[in-house]
């Protein structure tokens, strides 16, 4: 086969052009995103319930549709927590569910549960989440030249600009943004509707003898809807239309009432105001009132092209419409090019330094000049076969591009060393070319399938983790089939037609001096000094295997490495009974507190509008804050000012701190605490407060190095009835109720209709305090106006402020942060403090055990790697001792690896593991290499040790090259800075330091294995 190949150059030269066109327009075509689009196992249910409490959400709505929720297929976990006015429950189902079956049996689940709750409820909403469903950016649009906000009355909470904003960015600027074709859609958040209020004029009411219930009256018999009518007119038929009295705000107040018989208009008892409605939340840019569009791309979309066409539409915004300001934040789309960019360089930069390894080692120009070709046609091929496969560029899948660059010029530098060395032994240049291609085939093909089978497993790792690693793993399959077939095709055919008209290998004259012979030579004395010294290197082996496993079990387990970031997300909890907008002033001062660290700043206080769920969900007294520090340096200096401040202006406040929302981090972040102590009262209801405050005071006492947060509760008014009062005076309960909401303008009659815009027609009293509630407010009766504070009392009530449950019940989060070491110290004492206490009983959840989760999941991972190995090794060299010998450099090199991890203060995570696993993979190349040329001159009749020696000297110049070509890939990504390069950093400090200590095992510790294995018995 490969005869005929040499003969037909230009055959094999235009079905290579061919490949690389195709694998040039598929790089065109491919999506480019920053992770892989893969369906995240998890499922939210978003529960509004304004005007419930915490307690009252969990019992009524929460519990219920726990209960049918919890015998759902698939189901790992499920945690609710119901709060003030909202609550959520989180399902997570086994990786690779179907969730689009899940989601529509989660509905199916909800609506048989409808009928149970409360009428008045609305339904809950449920949400699947997808990596793609994550914003690309957010837009913020303020009103240009408008004062940061500031104090405003009860009835105008923003102004009539803002009003008018937020009319038109959600009639017309989502609507133009959603049309694009790369857009899913715009979610909103932000706004203000309008509502009309009709404030009736308690005195005038009085003195013409009516009620506030014959106002209602009147409103309710405006608003007439007709159905449909038609009527005959001989041979013609017209549909009969009615049009409603009440159509905006002066037909409401020219709604006529009879009294006495006489006609009067409802403004002259009433004020009827248009407004913007009671606001439970808002957002603030950089102090202004803003109005906050998330930007969600297709799945199918390109970031890059995204981008693009968002920035033209917004140059024609800010032409169209110059008194609106338009500001993108939470850019991924900076993230995304910063960091592949980043990816391709250094990918460029490790190709060109593995260049100029070969350059220098092959001591001609032509030799180099072949093994470099095979860098681009093996890359472009390899992106056709991503197309052909749906993998998508994304920093995985290039990570696996970045590990295979210096792993797919191995098989092309053996292949031109091996046909150089017989044709420099004299052979014909054919017959060189024929004979050295061969001679290398199997073992090469035995390297590939080695370095796949350790990361073929990486798909079996449970989780998102598996799911998103299978780009990684198929990315460095693809690259090294691809690099295989190029190497043992492409490339003896034109090293053939390069070298035709040369009769004998001659180096370049100014090379020649770089000549590998003294290094050889060097190598045997070592080599023969090691051979008289075989006790040392057992000894190295031993320490290793003590080192490897004290290492392994004392070093710090984390998911992910630590990556640089230049902003955040800020979240804070006031722990007070605050309104949105005081909220909203709140946060904004301390803000504005950080000076000139912060070059850009959004503030979402209270709940916010958006129909995904891009946020953490907030109460009215909680926010959520993005802060954009001008450098990354900043960013530790702002959070200590972040906690300063709260420290002095609000002890009782919480705050917490987590990246900015990119895609990698929602997907990967720890939604978990390190240590969670699951408290649960074993009465079988929720804990009491006071006692569950009690319990964690002696878990304080018991830890006093550990910062142990107080329970979170909150205090609510609360108005008992007097029923004796109520007989007394004849008000029913219904009265009662109709006057509190009256009172507090929540008494909504009906809805108008006009164009886009729905106005809610309210009833109330627009009072503003407490002592208005109770004292200007009353109750009309036929025999007397009797006062608010007569038929009820009111008093105080606390609770827990959020209501836990997961599978188990009811129980309430203590969480934790000790370092890892001081874990299973702080479960004990934790243990103890219950066991005194007969009322509560603990377990416990928490990133520890989870991290060491995927630890083991990839401690097993690297078994079944091992096993692989074996399996191949056994098949190729046909014995069962030779694989033992090759894989026991392994322990070595993991020990190494490990020591320098440790060196750099790096942790075991989720990017370093997976390069010790790689580490396996490629290291034993060399050393399979070896033991086949020691296998192929024994088989010729040479002595053990002379083979071993002479197998030593004709690989070693191979072996080098390839492992300093595999280490000067990898080199670049120890850079740091961004994204992308933090996150491959531990795994290129891994496969470097493995590396290093491989090659060095390979040509020193594999022959003296080999030795003992096979030299003669006496």
């Amino acid at each position: 086969m490969l005869r005929k190949l040499l003969d037909r150059p230009i055959a094999v030269t235009m079905i290579a052009v061919v490949l690389i066109i195709l694998g040039i327009v598929s790089s065109r075509l491919l999506p480019v995103s920053l992770v892989p689009d893969v369906d995240a196992p998890y499922i939210t249910i978003q529960i509004p319930a304004q005007g419930l409490s915490a307690r009252q959400l969990d019992e009524t709505v929460v519990t219920p549709l726990r209960q049918q929720l919890i015998q759902l297929s698939q189901l790992t976990d499920l945690r609710s927590e119901a709060r003030e006015g909202s609550g959520i429950i989180r399902l997570t189902f086994e990786q690779g569910s179907d969730i689009d079956y899940l989601f529509i049996e989660v509905n199916e689940k909800i609506d048989r549960s409808v009928s149970s709750l409360p009428r008045d409820l609305e339904r809950p909403k449920v949400i699947k989440a997808s990596a793609t469903d994550i914003p690309a950016f957010y837009i913020n649009l303020t009103v240009r030249g408008e004062r940061p906000a500031g104090p405003r009355d009860e009835l105008h909470p923003v102004s009539d600009d803002f009003s008018a904003l937020s009319r038109f960015a959600s009639q017309v600027i989502t609507k133009r943004i959603e049309q694009l074709p790369e857009v899913a859609m715009a979610d909103l958040s932000g706004t203000v509707a309008p509502e009309l209020l009709v404030i009736p004029d308690e005195a005038k009411l009085r003195q013409a003898g009516i009620t506030m219930s014959t106002v209602e009256s009147a409103l309710k018999k405006a608003d007439v809807t007709l159905g449909s009518l038609t009527i005959r007119d001989g041979e013609y038929q017209y549909s009969v239309k009615f049009r409603s009295v009440v159509s905006g705000r002066s037909d409401i107040e020219n709604i006529f009432l009879k009294i006495n018989g006489r006609l009067f208009r409802l403004k002259e008892f009433a004020r009827v105001v248009e407004h913007p409605r009671k606001r439970q939340g808002m957002v603030l840019s950089d102090g202004r009132d803003a109005v906050s569009l998330a930007v969600v791309k297709q799945a199918d979309a390109r970031m890059s092209k995204l981008k693009e066409e968002l920035d033209k539409q917004l140059r024609q915004f800010r032409r169209d419409y110059p008194d609106v300001e338009f500001t993108v934040t939470r850019d991924q789309t900076e993230l995304l090019d910063y960091s592949i960019s980043n990816l391709v360089n250094n990918i460029i930069t490790g190709a060109l330094l593995a260049c100029v390894i070969i350059f220098f080692f092959m001591r001609d120009l032509k030799s180099p000049m072949l093994v470099i070709l095979t860098i681009p046609v093996t890359l472009i091929i390899s992106v056709l076969v991503f197309f052909l496969m749906h993998i998508s560029i994304n920093i995985i899948s290039l990570s696996g591009l970045v590990l295979g660059i210096g792993m797919m010029v191995d098989n092309s530098i053996i292949v031109v060393d091996n046909i150089t060395a017989r044709w420099s032994r004299g052979e014909p240049l054919t017959e060189a070319v024929v004979r050295g291609t061969q001679e290398v085939i199997a073992p090469m093909l035995s390297s590939v399938l080695t370095t796949c089978a350790v990361f073929v497993p990486l798909i079996f790792i449970n989780g998102m983790a598996g799911a998103l690693f299978y780009d990684q793993a198929m990315a460095v399959t693809i690259t090294l089939f691809v690099a295989y077939g190029v190497a043992i095709t492409l490339l003896p055919v034109y090293y053939r037609w390069w070298y035709g008209r040369q009769e004998a290998f001659r180096p370049t004259p100014w090379l020649e001096r770089f000549s590998f012979g003294r290094i050889t030579d060097r190598y045997d004395a070592v080599l023969k000094w090691f051979f008289r010294r075989r006790w040392l290197m057992w000894g190295i082996y031993a320490v290793s295997a003590l080192g490897l496993a004290v290492l392994f079990l004392d070093i710090d387990k984390q998911r992910l490495p630590a990556m640089t970031y230049s902003d955040m997300l800020v979240r804070i909890d006031w722990n007070d009974r605050i309104s949105a907008g005081e909220n909203g002033r709140r946060t904004q001062a301390l803000v504005a507190s950080l000076g000139e660290r912060i070059s850009q700043s959004t503030v979402m206080a209270g709940v916010q509008q958006f129909i995904l769920s891009h946020t953490e969900e907030n109460g009215v007294a909680e926010a959520t804050v993005y802060l954009k520090c001008r450098d990354a340096s900043d960013v530790k200096p702002v959070q200590q000012s972040v906690r300063d401040y709260l420290a002095a202006h609000a002890p009782g406040a919480r705050c917490s701190f987590g990246v900015s929302g990119n895609v990698f981090d929602m997907i990967f972040a720890d939604r978990e605490a390190a240590l969670t102590a699951r408290l649960r009262s074993t009465s079988g209801r929720s804990a009491d407060p006071d006692e569950l405050q009690r319990l964690i005071d002696r878990i304080r006492e018991a830890l006093p190095d550990l910062e142990i947060p107080p329970v979170s509760m909150q205090e609510d008014i609360l108005y008992v009835a007097q029923p004796e009062q109520m007989a007394l005076y004849g008000v029913s309960f219904g009265d009662l109720i109709a006057t509190l909401r009256n009172a507090l303008n929540e008494n909504t009659l009906f809805t108008v209709t006009t164009g886009d815009e729905s106005l809610p027609v309210v009833i109330g009293n627009n009072l503003r305090s407490l002592d208005d509630l109770l004292g200007s407010t009353f109750i009309r009766t036929s025999k007397a106006e009797i006062p608010v504070s007569v038929l009820m009392r009111q008093t105080m009530s606390r609770d827990l402020k959020n209501v836990v449950a997961g599978t188990e019940g009811n129980y309430y989060p203590l969480d934790l942060a000790p370092r890892s070491g001081e874990v299973p110290e702080v479960i004990s004492a934790i243990r103890n403090c219950v066991s005194a206490d007969d009322r509560f009983e603990v377990s416990f959840s928490g990133s520890y055990f989870s991290n060491r989760g995927m630890v083991g999941q990839l401690v097993g991972v690297l078994a079944v790697a091992l096993l692989l190995l074996f399996f191949i090794l056994a098949a190729q060299f046909e014995s069962l001792l030779q694989p033992w010998i090759i894989l026991s450099e392994i322990v070595i090199d993991l020990f190494g690896a490990l020591v320098v991890l440790r060196l750099f203060g790096q942790t075991l995570n989720l990017m370093s593991m997976i390069g010790l696993i790689v580490v396996c993979g490629i290291v034993i190349n060399d050393s399979i290499l070896k033991i086949d040329t020691i296998n192929s001159l024994r088989r010729q009749g040479m002595a053990l040790r002379h083979a071993i020696m002479e197998a030593g000297r004709r690989r070693l110049k191979a072996i080098v090259m390839t492992s300093l070509t595999t280490i000067l890939a990898v080199a670049p990504f120890l850079m740091r800075g961004d994204m992308g390069s933090d996150l491959q950093f531990p795994m290129s400090l891994t496969i470097i330091s493995g590396m290093i200590v491989g090659t060095l095992v390979s040509v020193f510790f594999i022959p003296l294995a080999y030795y003992e294995i096979y030299r003669p018995r006496r």
